[in-house]
């Protein structure tokens, strides 16, 4: 289990306990967290659960593999540590993650 806290758009916080193995993103879509909207459910093929990782946090989370890297493409307003967090697998080492969600999806 690891605590993740969303922060949406608006500033409003979000304090979700997530189980390993599990995405961020689907821990967003079961707590309706704001702004992930998920299209694609999960499967890397659209943009629309971009999220910006706290840098404090870059480290571990790690860098997005290569067809991640080209959905980005389509986000809006992609930083450098912009993920698709459907590509960000819960685990142990991620208790306390920080993520904020931008101001719309791609």
């Amino acid at each position: 289990m690891a605590k993740i806290t969303y922060i949406a758009n608006d500033g409003a916080r979000f304090e979700v306990e997530a189980e390993n193995g599990s995405t961020v993103m689907e821990n967003a879509i079961r707590n309706a967290v704001p702004g992930i909207e998920a299209e694609c459910g999960g499967a890397c093929a659209c943009a629309t659960c971009h999220v910006y990782v706290d840098e404090a946090w870059t480290a571990a989370v790690g860098e997005p593999e290569s067809m991640e890297e080209d959905m980005l493409d389509f986000a809006f307003d992609v930083r450098p540590n912009s993920r698709l967090s459907c590509q960000i697998k819960v685990r142990d080492d991620l208790d306390g993650l920080v993520v904020t969600v931008p101001e719309r999806q791609g």
